[in-house]
């Protein structure tokens, strides 16, 4: 084994798995920094523990009173924090890769407007449960997957179209949602309304569950296309000479980032930005070509769980929805987004 950081080829027999080693060292350095943050989140509220104190709750030593707090109240809301924000910045990376544009995000292009709305269909419309509300949302994601996907074909789809499309659906979505609102009774809206913040509060196992069966139904087939995503970012053309059939391998790539979008909206509503961000700043740590698929998405999941921390640990209780810490965080990157693109001509 050499010290050179780069490509690293496992071998176990006739199989192999090739990885940039930068990239793998960044996965450990981001999952440790997520763990802590966990550790962190389970010790933060009214009855506040010490890091030791988490450990030993966890462990089955803790305090008199704290494992009913820390095992029943806050790691299904921490747990939940990890792998929302570890799906959304898997398809972040995955939607940014597909159009071969920052902007080209789940965020920005419809798929979590899409996930909203349907999940607003079930509560203002059907008055139905959270396990109804959350199929409304996957069944909502998907649907709007399929109508860009349609829309933006023309002998293939194509990044900018999707990125274009996308933002057209969003609109559409955006003001059917406020159509809902406007014709919803007071409490449904007013329960809506709490829901479309993106929030953590009361979220237990029941979330966790839905997140967690998403992220493993979804997960093995983003790994397993992860190489012909790769290809894809040098062209169809390329792709197809190095035998990718490119629309089909699109066409599953894109069903499958909606799937994940729609599976973390169900669980903790619409966070904004988190999918935007996660990407371009495991990017920046990696500085490896390629979607970066698996950093991408611990980024996620740091970005999640860190700003649940922080609504935490600011306002001293857990009433403050996390989707608004991250929607002050990622609009102020997206401006500096925008405006970088402004300068390099992109835009």
């Amino acid at each position: 084994m050499t010290t050179r950081r780069g490509p690293v080829t496992a071998r176990w027999g006739d199989r192999s798995l090739r990885f940039d080693q930068r990239a793998a060292l960044a996965c450990l350095a981001f999952a440790a920094v997520a763990a802590v943050i966990v550790v962190l989140c389970l010790g933060t509220g009214t009855y506040a523990l010490s890091t030791l104190e988490v450990i030993r709750t966890l462990a089955g030593d803790g305090p008199p009173g704290a494992e009913f707090i820390v095992q029943g109240l806050r790691l299904p809301r921490a747990l939940d924090a990890l792998l929302v924000g570890f799906g959304m910045g898997l398809a972040g990376a995955i939607f940014q890769s597909l159009s071969r544009n920052p902007l080209g995000s789940p965020d920005i292009i419809g798929f979590g407007n899409g996930a909203s709305a349907g999940a607003l269909v079930a509560i203002i419309l059907l008055d139905v449960g959270m396990a109804q509300t959350a199929l409304g949302a996957v069944c909502g994601g998907l649907a709007t997957a399929a109508a860009v996907y349609l829309l933006a074909w023309k002998r293939g789809v194509q990044g900018y179209r999707l990125v274009l499309v996308g933002i057209g659906a969003s609109a559409v979505l955006g003001a059917a949602t406020s159509l809902l609102y406007v014709r919803a009774e007071i409490g449904k809206a007013a329960q809506a309304a709490a829901w479309m913040i993106g929030s953590l509060n009361g979220r237990g196992w029941a979330e966790v569950s839905t997140i967690a069966a998403g992220l493993v139904v979804l997960v093995p087939v983003v790994l397993a296309y992860a190489r012909r995503l790769t290809l894809l970012e040098m062209g169809d053309d390329g792709a197809a000479a190095l035998g990718v059939h490119p629309e089909r391998s699109r066409l599953v790539l894109i069903a499958t980032g909606a799937g994940l979008t729609a599976v973390a909206v169900a669980a903790a509503g619409p966070i904004p930005f988190v999918a935007l961000a996660a990407p371009q700043l495991a990017r920046r740590v990696t500085r490896a070509a390629g979607p970066n698929l698996l950093p991408a998405a611990w980024m996620g999941a740091i970005l999640v769980a860190g700003a649940d921390w922080a609504t935490q640990a600011v306002s001293g209780s857990a009433i403050l929805p996390v989707g608004v810490i991250t929607g002050m965080g990622g609009g102020a990157y997206l401006a500096w987004l925008l405006l970088r693109e402004r300068r390099s001509g992109g835009l």
